[in-house]
């Protein structure tokens, strides 16, 4: 059965949504994070990703007391992106309450750092962060393309021990219209072994049943459900 985890992206410590990662898109949901967590509990949810916009933009992490609050008031497994750029970067999101952490675009310019958080902490408490546009991982809060293609940095990752991995194609995020299911397919066809979060498109129900159709391990949704095109009670039947 697919895991459920709802998405808390934050902008000026509120919650927000961006399409395609533009943040000239920005939508504001409800300035009170911690309220909407709560919400995503009481209804049976045990997960959740968040990420810290402002951190992406600006290189460092910077809503981390939102983290910590949310931690604090919830028993929610937060896993927390957004701006992990250095040590002190992540000692900040483990000691403010993060159960895992995204690394991204660290992985991608810095192998070396991403490879060193790996071995100190474990793979069950760091994410690959593995967003792509047009088969290229994105990075900078997908304002920059690198020159790596997805499937291989994914393999190589794997094979360096990496278990954990969010793949989100940029063009799709806030679109409402579909994640990208051939890319996931190709996915868990290459690199069975690796537990794939399939994020950005997720537009109604019949999106998650296909996933989970797909043996897709886990699905971040965002607008979807703040927008009312998924009621968190539609989601019962995966909450179990």
């Amino acid at each position: 059965m697919i895991t459920i985890i709802p998405a808390i992206d934050i902008i000026d410590e509120k919650c927000v949504r961006l399409s395609k990662g533009d943040y000239e898109t920005k939508k504001i949901y409800n300035s009170d994070p911690i309220d909407m967590a709560k919400r995503f509990e009481d209804a049976g949810i045990r997960r959740l990703h968040m990420v810290d916009l402002d951190g992406a933009r600006e290189k460092r992490v910077i809503n981390y007391r939102i983290l910590e609050k949310v931690a604090e008031k919830t028993d929610l497994d937060i896993d927390f992106g957004g701006g992990i750029q250095s040590d002190e970067d992540l000692h900040i999101a483990f000691s403010s309450g993060a159960k895992q952490v995204t690394a991204g675009s660290i992985a991608v310019k810095n192998q070396e750092m991403a490879l060193s958080w790996l071995h100190h902490y474990g793979q069950e408490r760091l994410i690959l962060g593995a967003d792509a546009r047009k088969g290229k991982i994105a990075v900078s809060g997908w304002r920059e393309n690198s020159s790596y293609d997805l499937i291989p940095f994914l393999k190589d990752y794997e094979r360096a021990g990496f278990k954990y991995t969010i793949s989100t194609n940029v063009d799709k995020d806030g679109m409402l219209e579909g994640p990208d299911f051939d890319i996931y397919a190709r996915i868990k066809e290459e690199i069975p072994a690796l537990y794939l979060i399939a994020s950005g498109g997720i537009g109604d129900l019949t999106h998650i049943e296909k996933l989970d159709k797909m043996d897709v391990d886990a699905v971040i949704i965002g607008k979807a459900l703040y927008e009312n095109r998924i009621k968190l009670e539609d989601l019962k039947d995966f909450l179990c």
